[in-house]
């Protein structure tokens, strides 16, 4: 069985590398009655744009099957007649002729699209133009001088890693919104907003006297004089507010130079008139008016909370402190759901034009990520969150922002639709993540919602490598109908979006999986099961649950799935809880379900609202890698007893004579035990005789600078010691084995007693078995 277990194993692992693609079952129950059993849905975890850089660049369009309702892609699971040049359709079965320009294909000579391993593929649109891509920065100027330096170097910095034709753009607010002109030369120019009204698009349009392209591919409206345009190039609406880098990156620079903090005067114990909403409401608009379904960034550079206008938080009152979870929890929210109300508004006005909304919040208190959560939830905007614009957390963050690949190409793509195909006997339920529902019909949507569903097609308006989407799906197939043995099952999935250098793109996944009747061959199934892809999905579904139910209902939502999951899987005697095993492939499941209990996403305690909607934004949005950190951190030990090795998460694996890192995804910590702590104080990492042990302070922390360096956002970076304050990130993490109830029972080497009344993981394990084979429940 191990062995079996091992090619299994790969097996996942193969299928990741080539398609960006995670089952939680790699073998599907044949009913839909041994569908709903199986406990964990049947779902996937898929990340569109995972890095292929040995994928062909095919510059022609895909073929398609001919039905109108199935216009499923070709791809390798069909079935080719290479004498008839005909291929049959593994969605719809029809029979479809090749193109003629597919004339010369034979089984030697093959497309790529017909080759296994392209089961992942990427088409490059040719008819379609490319378009310049659109950055409009919108800035704060409530902050300290400090922190406003800080931001606008950042922002100076970010004009010499754009594209020259990139067009950009530059609103400011504090209690007015100022809307730049960038066009002119000489004298700086804006136009001002009062922030308490909200205004319509077509109001903002006719305002700032900016115009679509009329169908001649003149301009309407007085929105300055049109370029000459190049033959073939597509029309653009050229306007004073949006222009090319290349044009104005040294006015731009100098007009961001210039700017000023917010000249209203703030009187004592008020916070300052910032008017958030209305200047996103009006960024919204501009792009919405000039650029519909065009790639575009709307980046919102924000030190505090909406304290005015539409969109406001909390008033400019200090004595009234922003809400936290014990005010929502009582509802004692004034201004919460219309400030929800209108951000969730915009956010959708944004995603069904395809421009993505990042926020830069950097504030010591709360700054209303809460309510404005869904601007980057729907859109797939960047989240970050920090102290100061002015530390090097918010700097390198920003500056990762604009990395590129390999070929020299910005790591983010814009305007994503994503399409699923299913085979019949399957139905697509919804999907959790960065995306928004384009409620699109077909044969392959399930009545039956999770997430965003009732639709097969989803737009993710901006995405880069890890982001990743959750999908779930529905075996329909009846249970008196089986499915013939050996069949297979196929689901598609068809992005289409815009590549950075503005092309038009198409990347084609199809991945295929056996079925297996549950009643007889049910250890086929168990053997195909990934725990870790299971953890993620469930993980997501509680947090998803949380946003509508309260705490207690989601943990017991996930403990009776838990322990029924042990029940359907584990092999045991009735009643006898020291029978009770699990196969390799699942035994990892229940710990990981233990930390996600304990878990910041879950457990609100000692987190602002705020932090909580950072933190479930990062785990719906990260591949799959990054949420298992989330959910349970890794721990690594350096010692003198030999070479760097992980430990287990728990208190036992603190001991004195040892230095920790901790990986939590948010924080990376480095933890001096006692002994070593008490040596460096004694001099000795500065005594030319320990050269070995100032070898082993420098290797956790080159360690830490390697995670540092992949990771975006930049997580926390955190050095602490035995009873430093800030060894409360290391204690709250690790399982308690050890608390302050048992600590005598260990002996005096028995690791760092945790001060909780949480229960362990051993117990945890003793519970969940005596529920599992207990005959009464």
């Amino acid at each position: 069985m191990a062995n079996y277990q091992q090619t299994y194993q790969d097996y996942i692992q193969q299928n990741e590398d080539r398609d960006g693609i995670r089952l939680s079952w790699n073998v599907w129950p044949s009913s839909r009655l041994e569908a709903t059993r199986m406990v964990v849905p049947l779902g996937c975890l898929f990340t569109p744009m995972k890095e292929r850089p040995d994928l062909p660049p095919i510059q022609y369009d895909p073929v398609l099957c001919g039905r109108a309702t199935c216009r499923a892609v070709l791809n390798p699971y069909c079935q080719v007649d290479f004498r008839a040049k005909l291929w049959a359709c593994n969605f719809c079965y029809q029979r479809n002729p090749f193109p003629p320009q597919y004339a010369a294909i034979s089984e030697q000579h093959q497309p790529a699209e017909l080759i296994p391993q392209f089961s992942t593929i990427e088409y490059t649109l040719q008819r379609v133009p490319a378009m310049p891509l659109i950055y409009l920065i919108v800035l704060d100027t409530c902050m300290d001088d400090e922190d406003l330096q800080a931001l606008k170097e950042s922002l100076q910095m970010s004009l010499s890693l754009l594209p020259p034709n990139a067009l950009i753009g530059l609103i400011t607010f504090g209690k007015m919104i100022q809307v730049h002109e960038l066009g002119c030369e000489g004298c700086s120019k804006s136009y001002v907003f009062r922030g308490t009204k909200d205004l319509t698009a077509k109001q903002i349009q006719e305002m700032l006297g900016i115009g679509k392209l009329s169908p001649q591919g003149g301009q309407q409206g007085r929105g300055g004089p049109q370029g000459p345009q190049q033959p073939g190039q597509p029309q653009t609406p050229m306007n004073r507010f949006l222009q090319p880098v290349h044009k104005c990156d040294m006015s731009l620079t100098d007009l961001l130079g210039e700017l000023q903090r917010d000249p209203w005067p703030v009187a004592q114990g008020k916070r300052p008139l910032r008017s958030t909403g209305v200047a996103l409401s009006i960024a919204v608009g501009l792009l919405e008016c000039t650029y519909p379904n065009t790639g575009a960034r709307i980046m919102l550079f924000m030190g505090g909370p909406p304290t005015q206008g539409p969109g406001m938080v909390v008033d400019n009152d200090l004595k009234n402190p922003i809400r936290s979870h014990h005010d929502l929890e009582k509802d004692n929210v004034k201004y919460m759901k219309k400030a929800c109300k209108h951000f969730e508004a915009l956010a959708t006005r944004a995603a069904t034009n395809g421009h993505v909304l990042d926020i830069y919040a950097c504030a010591l208190d709360q700054t209303g990520l809460h309510e404005m959560k869904y601007c980057c939830n729907y859109t797939g905007g960047h989240l970050v969150m920090g102290d100061s614009f002015n530390t090097s957390l918010f700097k390198q963050t920003f500056q990762r922002v604009f990395s590129k690949d390999r070929k020299g190409e910005f790591q983010m793509s814009f305007g994503g639709v994503i399409e699923v195909k299913t085979s019949r006997e399957l139905k697509v339920q919804g999907a959790l993540g960065p995306c928004v529902s384009m409620n699109t019909k077909s044969a392959c949507v399930s009545e039956n919602e999770i997430g965003r569903g009732g639709t097969c097609q989803w737009k993710m308006c901006g995405f880069d490598p890890t982001s990743t989407l959750a999908f779930f799906f529905e075996v329909v197939n009846q249970h008196n109908a089986p499915i013939p043995q050996g069949g297979r099952g196929c689901v598609q999935f068809i992005t289409q979006y815009q590549h950075s250098s503005g092309q038009k793109r198409v990347r084609v996944t199809t991945v295929a999986r056996n079925w297996a009747d549950a009643a007889t061959n049910i250890q086929h199934i168990a053997a195909g099961f990934d725990q870790e892809c299971a953890a993620v999905l469930m993980a997501r579904l509680a947090v998803h649950r949380s946003d509508t139910d309260e705490g207690p209902d989601v943990l017991r939502w996930l403990d009776r799935s838990l322990i029924r999951l042990c029940q359907k899987f584990g092999e045991y005697s009735k009643d006898d809880p020291n029978s009770f095993r699990f196969s390799e492939n699942f035994s990892l499941y229940p710990q990981f379900m233990f930390h996600m209990r304990r878990s910041q996403f879950l457990q609100v305690f000692n987190n602002s609202p705020d932090e909580s909607a950072y933190y479930r934004y990062q785990l719906n949005r990260q591949d799959l890698t990054n949420c298992l950190i989330m959910i349970q951190p890794l721990l690594y030990a350096y010692s003198f007893q030999g070479p760097p090795e992980p430990v287990l998460l728990d208190s036992s694996s603190i001991l004195p004579d040892r230095i920790l890192l901790m990986d939590t995804f948010f924080q990376v910590l480095i933890y001096h035990g006692e002994t070593i702590t008490a040596w460096k104080d004694a001099g000795y990492d500065t005594s030319d005789d320990h050269e070995n042990f100032r070898q082993l302070l420098q290797a956790p922390v080159t360690d830490a600078e390697d995670m540092l360096a992949r990771r975006f956002p930049l997580p926390r970076y955190i050095v602490t010691e035995s009873g430093g304050s800030q060894a409360r990130f290391l204690l709250t993490k690790v399982n308690p084995s050890q608390t302050h109830n048992n600590m005598y029972q260990w002996g005096p080497d028995g690791g760092a007693p945790v001060l909780t009344d949480d229960v362990s993981l051993q117990i945890f394990m003793d519970h969940l078995k005596k529920l599992a084979v207990s005959s009464s429940s």
